[in-house]
């Protein structure tokens, strides 16, 4: 199943149940509500009921003149529960012990006098005195009452007893229950209806760029790197969409090194093979003279060849970790200062004066001296080969951020320096400027590549900058304990 779809069944079985637990919630409230409202109505319409039981009290001073008078009981229930006032005539006989009831007041003829349906007393009303034994009606167990006192001259006389409805059976209110929920079930059919017109298009917006994004890497996996995913949005899903461009990117870039790496190195290889092998087919076809002379001419290219393979070979090691590293508690200025005078005297060879910028203080740091001889060296004879100075200015200084200090050392020269494009390339494996740093001392654009692997195995970073005095600055940064 597609995601587009997942999506769309998530949003809608949610909503579904949602809606349906809110509308059955509701019911439940609406249901709740109704019968209380009922029960409290119940109550306030008996009230009036309330002052002529309390008549009928203080008739004889006590319950003896509606006591076991049940369906008279019945009739008053009836009639104020209705609202309505008792003057009608009352049953002529109780069915008890057929006893003359006296007649009201009002005259009402036989013609018509009407006998209202008395209230089912079986519901559980009654009538208890002052101390709770029943006078008249019907009291079951096990029900919750509303109890109404019934008080004269300030004394509890008695109670009456209105049975809780628990659920509604007709009338009014049972209507207008179900007219609502008939309402509801109609606003929840058209609630989930709006839910598949919503959810439909933003399952579809929110799967939109996964499905880009899935089509963008089943062409990475088949080689085409040059992929670039248009996702305008600023959620984790235009994240993905950006990473997933730098990622495609970055597979473009590390393609395109390789394959440069590789031209380059048959370049570099394929140079001294080609005078070798000229230098030999000259001497074997009578051409040259199998003299000393063009045997160490041929010796040259020889040595130049085991030079290129070994500087390959390390940073090949370098690569794949295989540059081994013998690490120790160093002062590194002390050690700098210690180095001083060979680098004066290699670059002296050279005609370029050294010049030295040190900040006094303690510079202890975890390094291996022989591969920081390695690292110095290449950017020395960097200087010396390219560089095309007079002067060269070896500076360390102590820096401080927000986590570690570090060790700034840097070297620079007043030559002709590096165009500005071609700094961030300077330290990749066999890159050159060929228009200023040219291979006529024999480089092949490795040394400022081990450079990085040899800071780079040190925690440190090294970058090129243009120097203040006019041509190249490298900067290394190691980190101090």
């Amino acid at each position: 199943m597609k995601i587009h779809n997942k999506l769309f069944l998530v949003f809608f079985g949610f909503s579904l149940v949602l809606v349906t637990a809110l509308v059955l919630l509701i019911q439940w409230s609406i249901g709740k509500g109704i019968v209380e409202y009922v029960n409290s109505k119940e109550v306030e319409s008996l009230k009036p009921l309330i002052t002529e039981l309390q008549n009928e009290y203080q008739k004889n001073n006590n319950w003896n003149g509606i006591q076991g008078r049940n369906r008279y009981f019945g009739h008053l229930l009836f009639l104020y529960s209705q609202g309505l006032e008792p003057q009608i005539q009352p049953p002529l006989y109780e069915p008890k012990n057929n006893t003359r009831l006296p007649r009201a007041d009002k005259f009402v003829p036989p013609s018509e006098r009407r006998r209202p349906p008395p209230v089912d007393l079986n519901e559980g009303y009654a009538l208890f005195d002052a101390n709770d034994v029943i006078i008249v009606g019907h009291y079951i167990e096990g029900i919750d009452y509303n109890r109404m006192a019934i008080v004269v001259d300030q004394v509890n006389i008695g109670w009456l007893m209105i049975p809780k409805r628990k659920q509604l059976t007709d009338g009014f209110e049972l209507d207008f229950f179900e007219q609502q929920q008939s309402y509801l079930w109609l606003i929840a059919l058209i609630t989930m209806v709006l839910v598949i017109l919503i959810t439909q298009p933003l399952a579809r917006h929110l799967a939109e760029p996964i499905k880009k994004i899935i089509l963008g890497m089943h062409k990475l996996t088949q080689g085409n790197y040059q992929q670039n995913i248009d996702v305008k949005r600023k959620d984790e899903l235009g994240e993905l969409g950006r990473d997933f461009n730098e990622l495609a990117l970055t597979l473009y870039e590390n393609e395109s090194a390789r394959k440069r790496w590789l031209a380059n190195i048959s370049h570099e290889l394929r140079t001294p093979v080609a005078i070798l092998r000229g230098e030999l087919e000259a001497i074997l076809d009578g051409v040259r003279a199998l003299e000393k002379q063009n045997i160490e001419s041929a010796n040259d290219e020889v040595k130049h060849l085991q030079h290129l393979i070994d500087d390959l070979h390390l940073l090949t090691s370098a690569d794949i970790g295989g540059m081994h590293y013998r690490k120790q508690s160093l002062d590194i200025g002390l050690w700098l200062e210690s180095e001083v005078p060979k680098y004066t005297s290699y670059l002296a060879d050279a005609n370029i004066k050294l010049e030295v910028d040190k900040q006094s203080g303690e510079y202890l740091a975890f390094v291996d001296t022989t591969r920081l001889c390695q690292l110095f060296e290449n950017i020395m004879c960097n200087c010396i080969k390219y560089s095309m100075a007079s002067l060269v200015r070896l500076s360390w200084e102590v820096i401080t951020d927000e986590q570690q200090k570090h060790m700034r050392i840097k070297v620079e020269d007043n030559g002709v320096g590096v165009a500005e494009h071609h700094l961030m390339h300077l330290f990749e494996s066999l890159y050159r400027v060929e228009n200023s740093r040219n291979r006529q001392t024999g480089g092949s654009g490795l040394g400022l590549s081990i450079c990085a692997h040899i800071v780079s195995a040190h925690q440190g970073k090294i970058k090129a900058a243009k120097a203040k005095l006019g041509g190249l600055a490298v900067i290394i940064e190691l980190p101090l304990e």
